[in-house]
């Protein structure tokens, strides 16, 4: 029976086996979903990795906290840069994370 449920690449952490970012699986955790309603977000994953990957969560909670503090202010400073991209796209992008933040 496999014990390590996540692995790190290339400074990134993923569930073991697959395409599926420990972050996913965190920020499911973090909003109040089950690992049934994770498994059905992410089905290439059985709940026995969405559990392994939770109990790895938890027992590195600090260390994963900060990680994803570090990629959360590396995608704004991304975001931020973008010069390139008009204002009323960048309103309707913002627009529609609104919207999808209210349906959750």
């Amino acid at each position: 029976m496999a014990t390590e449920y996540v692995e790190q690449r290339e400074d990134n952490y993923f569930v073991r086996g697959s395409r599926v970012s420990l972050d996913s699986v965190v920020y499911g955790f973090l909003d109040g979903e089950s690992p049934e309603t994770i498994r059905d977000n992410f089905p290439t994953l059985v709940l026995e990795q969405i559990y392994g990957a939770l109990a790895f969560y938890l027992g590195h909670q600090g260390e994963i906290d900060a990680y994803l503090r570090k990629k959360g202010a590396a995608y704004e400073d991304a975001r931020r840069s973008q010069k390139h991209v008009s204002p009323d796209l960048r309103a309707r992008i913002e627009r529609s994370r609104e919207d999808l933040g209210q349906r959750t």
